[in-house]
């Protein structure tokens, strides 16, 4: 058995593209456009022929996707927990649980996905203003 993707249904395509590729750095490994089923499947990873995250854009879906806690979230590890969350931040990102103990934050996508970002290797050492800095908000 070989782990293949992640699916999650996006309300809003551009936002979600925006986000996972322009701002947390996937790639795009490849697009399927079904003009039938009037979807879209786009299919990203932290480089080829890695695990995939699979955006699914329903054209004609108008009402906002529920969003529960079944779903947990989705991790990547990230060479420096402060710059990552640093360069997210100046995108327009919030940092819902900073990395105040230099190991794990959390943010969450367009469509309210939670990610956990979780330093590669040993924890930093704590630095401010991450150490003080409040939750923002349900990670």
């Amino acid at each position: 058995m070989k782990y293949l993707h992640t699916m999650i249904r996006v309300h809003d395509l551009e936002a979600a593209l925006d986000f996972f590729v322009n701002k947390l750095g996937l790639i795009e490994t490849r697009r399927k456009e079904h003009a039938k089923g009037r979807f879209t499947l786009v299919f990203l990873a932290t480089s080829q022929g890695e695990p995939e995250v699979e955006l699914t854009y329903n054209w004609d879906e108008k009402e906002p996707y529920s969003t529960g806690r079944n779903f947990g979230h989705l991790a990547y590890s990230v060479e420096n927990i402060y710059q990552t969350c640093q360069k997210l931040k100046d995108a327009g990102v919030a940092i819902l649980r900073p990395p105040r103990d230099g190991r794990m934050a959390f943010i969450r996508s367009p469509d309210q996905i939670s990610i956990e970002l979780l330093q590669k290797g040993d924890a930093l050492e704590p630095q401010e203003p991450w150490l003080s800095m409040p939750n923002q908000g349900e990670w």
